[in-house]
């Protein structure tokens, strides 16, 4: 499988990327510019929300947008509209939100890290319709991707720091029984974002190591997509079909001569489909 580039570098740091049909199609994020990204037919367009740093968005169930900042969430009633802030999920300055999802039941789960990856500084939060927020896990340290498995019976998780994909059972919305579901050795590169397909598998950036890998639903590699970039940085599947996996590269971290396409989007196309976004439900 070899990837085609569909933006070009115009991204420092493109994470986050979410098939919205109700918003555009591909949207993401260009988390150092603090902008939402969208590719359009004439070419992408960028919507800036927060000043410091925007980790992702998704769509709400009424229409409109949730954004997560570097420590605010923001509502719009739009998908292109003005995104105003209604709550703060952090209050301190050496920890900024990262990566997350919707579960099943629309209620949002937000990771967050040190900005110096120091060890446990991050959590995993839950913020419900009513703005209502509790703590699933307490302790990450750098929370990367969160997907759901296509009955919402499993729940995937990367701490980046820990070098695994880890796996929960879903019990009343609740998440119970961490284990390891995949290991990725260090020479490999580090797992970032995630996303989960139809058919159970799972698909996992490699930050560092060059490509996104596919694991079956009983763990086992399926699948290698190489890329022409180091920092890879997270995947989802999109258009019409939900058959093609588009890809978020960075060039955070690289030396400004690194010679390489990083912050573009790439695409192509697995073999399998993914699962329809699950939009907040406030």
């Amino acid at each position: 499988m070899i990837p085609e580039n569909v933006t070009g570098p115009i991204a420092h740091h493109a994470e986050g990327p979410v098939w919205w049909p109700g918003g555009g199609g591909l949207r993401w994020v260009d988390g150092d510019a603090g902008d939402l990204l969208t590719l359009r037919a004439d070419g992408v367009t960028r919507h800036h929300i927060d000043d410091e740093y925007l980790a992702f968005a998704r769509p709400r169930a009424g229409g409109g947008l949730i954004a997560v900042g570097a420590r605010t969430v923001y509502l719009a009633d739009d998908v292109d509209g003005e995104a105003r802030p209604v709550t703060t999920l952090l209050d301190d300055p050496r920890v900024r939100m990262n990566d997350g999802c919707c579960d099943p039941r629309g209620r949002l789960l937000a990771g967050s890290m040190a900005y110096d990856a120091a060890p446990d500084a991050g959590r995993v939060l839950r913020l419900d319709a009513d703005l209502d927020i509790e703590t699933v896990l307490p302790r990450a340290t750098v929370s990367n991707g969160i997907g759901f498995a296509p009955d919402g019976r499993r729940a995937y998780y990367v701490d980046t720091a820990t070098h695994r994909i880890d796996v929960f059972d879903v019990t009343d919305g609740e998440l119970r029984g961490r284990r390891a579901f995949a290991l990725i050795p260090e020479d490999d590169g580090l797992p970032d974002g995630l996303t989960v397909a139809a058919d159970g598998s799972v698909w996992v950036a490699l930050w560092g190591g060059a490509a996104v890998r596919g694991y079956d639903a009983g763990g086992a590699q399926v699948a290698t997509i190489e890329l022409p970039v180091p920092q890879v940085s997270a995947c989802t599947f999109g258009d019409d079909d939900l058959g093609t996996l588009y890809i978020t590269t960075s060039a955070q971290g690289l030396p400004a001569d690194h010679g390489t396409p990083a912050g573009s989007v790439f695409s192509v196309r697995p073999g399998v489909r993914g699962i329809p976004v699950t939009p907040f439900a406030g």
